[in-house]
C-alpha cells in the first residue's frame, strides 16, 4: 500500500527576522542552514566573541553584527524573532533584556535543572514572552512522518515506544557540554524525553539509572529511562555512548508499535557523529490473512539541519496568529525538565531494594 506522508512543516505567511544570540557550533552547523533552506530572514547576529559572530556573518550572509545584546535589541526591526543559542546559564540574563512580548526560541535545555526552568517559566510569564524550546527533534522529517501515520490511525492503538542509542559519541567535541555535572539525560537523552512526551503525554512515574563508564572522567555516558503509562503502554529510553567497538554493531533508532502496525525510524546523524549516515524510515501495517511487508520510504531532509526548520517555523505561526499551537512552549516543555528531574531522583534513591531469603 502507497501512502502519500505529510511530514514538511508549514511556513509563516509574514515576514519575521530572526537576530541570533550566540554564534556557537549548533548554529553554523544547523541553525543558520535550516533557515537559509526556508528562506527565513537572519538580520542579525551577536555574540560576546565578536570574532565568531563575525565569521558566520561573512558566511552566510548576516547584514548585522551587534557589540551587544543592547544594541542588538535597539536595532531590532518590527516583528523579531530572537533565536536564543547560548549556554542555559545565561538565560535569564539574556531573557530580561529582551522587549516584553517578544517572540523567542530558546536553546534546550530549559536551563540546567527543574529550579532553573521554574525560574525561566516564570520569567517568560511576568514579560509575557512568546517563548519556545528548540526541541527539534519533534520536526524531524522521520518523526514528523511517523507522527503522521500514527494521527491517521493506520498502525492503531499504539502501545509500545522504543528510542535505543548505542553509539560512540566525542563529547569532546562540546568542550562546554562535556563537563556538566548531568551530562548524558540532561543534554542528550532528555530529547527522547520529549519526544516520547509528545507522542503519549505525561507518565505517571519514570524509573530510570544514568551511568558513567570506569575508565572516563564523563558524569554519565549511559542511561535506561522506563516509563510508567500504566499496564498496556510501554515506553523505554536506553543509551550507550561508549560503544567504541566498530561500528557493525552500533544502533540509533526510534520504534512505534501499535495493534495494526509499526514504525522504525533510524536516527542516521548519530551514527558516525558528526558526519552521520542516511535516516532509514520504515513502516509495516498488518493486512488480515497477508504476512508483514515492510515498506521504506525516502525522506527528504534529515534531523540536521531541516528539524531546526520546525521549531522556528512554529513559532512564526503562533506568533503571526496562525496557529494557536505552540508546540514547544515553555509552558509544556516544564513538564519535560519535570520527567528529566523524576530521572534523576530516581537514579540517585535507587530501587527496591531486594529482599533477603527468609
Amino acid at each position: 500500500m502507497s501512502i502519500d506522508i505529510k511530514y514538511k512543516p508549514a511556513l509563516p505567511q509574514t515576514k519575521q527576522p530572526i537576530i541570533i544570540i550566540g554564534a556557537g557550533g549548533i548554529v553554523a552547523d544547523a541553525h543558520l542552514p535550516a533557515y537559509k533552506i526556508a528562506g527565513f530572514e537572519v538580520h542579525g547576529i551577536v555574540n560576546r566573541t565578536k570574532e565568531r559572530a563575525q565569521k558566520l556573518a561573512d558566511t552566510f550572509g548576516i547584514p548585522n553584527v551587534y557589540n551587544s545584546l543592547a544594541e542588538a535589541v535597539a536595532d531590532a526591526p518590527e516583528n523579531t524573532v530572537y533565536d536564543l543559542t547560548i549556554m542555559p546559564a545565561q538565560y535569564i540574563e539574556a531573557l530580561n533584556q529582551l522587549p516584553d512580548g517578544s517572540a523567542v526560541l530558546i536553546q534546550k535545555p530549559m536551563g540546567d535543572d527543574f529550579a532553573q526552568a521554574n525560574e525561566i517559566l516564570e520569567l517568560c510569564r511576568a514579560k509575557k514572552l512568546k517563548a519556545a524550546i528548540n526541541f527539534q527533534l519533534r520536526f524531524a522529517p522521520f518523526v514528523s512522518a511517523a507522527r503522521y501515520l500514527i494521527g491517521q490511525g493506520l498502525i492503531g492503538e499504539l502501545y509500545d515506544m522504543e528510542v535505543r542509542v548505542t553509539i560512540k559519541t566525542p563529547w569532546e567535541i562540546f568542550p562546554h557540554v562535556i563537563i556538566h555535572p548531568r551530562l548524558e539525560i540532561q543534554y542528550h537523552s532528555i530529547h527522547y524525553v520529549d519526544l516520547i512526551r509528545s507522542f503519549l503525554g505525561n507518565p505517571q512515574s519514570v524509573l530510570a539509572k544514568t551511568l558513567k563508564h570506569p575508565a572516563k572522567k564523563l558524569s554519565s555516558s549511559r542511561s535506561t529511562i522506563l516509563f510508567d503509562y500504566g499496564d498496556t503502554l510501554h515506553a523505554v529510553i536506553n543509551t550507550n555512548h561508549d560503544h567504541d567497538f566498530g561500528p557493525d554493531h552500533q544502533e540509533s533508532y526510534i520504534k512505534w508499535e501499535g495493534t495494526k502496525g509499526a514504525i522504525v525510524a533510524k536516527i542516521g546523524l548519530l551514527m558516525d557523529y558528526p558526519h552521520g549516515v542516511p535516516d532509514v524510515f520504515e513502516y509495516c501495517l498488518v493486512e488480515d490473512g497477508k504476512s508483514p511487508v515492510w515498506q521504506t520510504v525516502k525522506l527528504e531532509g534529515s534531523w540536521f539541519p531541516e528539524a531546526f526548520i520546525g521549531t522556528m517555523a512554529n513559532l512564526m505561526l503562533f506568533s503571526e496568529g496562525s496557529t494557536d499551537v505552540l508546540h514547544t512552549s515553555v509552558e509544556d516543555v516544564i513538564q519535560t525538565m519535570a520527567v528529566v528531574e523524576s530521572a534523576y531522583q530516581s537514579s540517585d534513591f535507587g530501587g527496591v531494594k531486594v529482599k533477603d531469603k527468609e
